[in-house]
């Protein structure tokens, strides 16, 4: 995981066909973006957490709770790399996808979209996956991935180190 620091990054990721800009509410949600010479774009929020959105990403930032601070992100294309920093007692940050929910109080971790299925790795720390309709998840663990398609077992896996090169390499890490 070349140039990551290891407090605690996920990344979401959504290839579609559909091609976007990154979309945010960063008024409603005390976060500021600014771009980077990657061609990226960074958001920093007043809560510590960061998020780096691949070029033409679209996604919009929650606050459920109405205090002024993320609580989650809902993407709908391309690839987010967010920090979140560990809370003891806090509410976990939630990432939604189409196929999936994943919650974290704070680790590095991937999440790929791709047509009907989504795939999540962690690299450090513990992940809650489910599927969006009702179900039982998964907790996974550092070196571990699920994929999350519509039906089917959710199946705990290793990803290979190229695998997650790759997915990273498209963030500009």
């Amino acid at each position: 995981m070349r140039g990551i620091a290891h407090a605690g990054f996920f990344v979401l990721l959504w290839s579609s066909l559909a091609m976007g800009y990154a979309a945010a509410q960063p008024a409603n949600a005390g976060c500021a973006a600014s771009p980077s010479a990657t061609g990226t774009q960074t958001w920093r929020c007043d809560n510590g957490i960061t998020i780096v959105a691949e070029s033409g990403a679209r996604f919009e930032l929650k606050d459920a709770n109405r205090d002024g601070h993320i609580d989650s992100v809902e993407l709908s294309s391309k690839a987010l790399l967010v920090e979140v920093r560990k809370k003891p007692g806090g509410n976990p940050f939630k990432v939604l996808t189409p196929q999936a929910i994943a919650a974290v109080r704070g680790t590095k971790w991937a999440v790929d979209v791709a047509e009907a299925k989504t795939s999540v790795f962690v690299a450090d720390g513990r992940v809650g996956v489910s599927r969006r309709s009702r179900g039982r998840g998964v907790v996974l663990g550092p070196g571990q991935g699920v994929d999350v398609e519509a039906t089917g077992p959710l199946t705990v896996k290793t990803w290979g180190q190229p695998r997650v090169d790759a997915l990273m390499a498209r963030l500009g890490q």
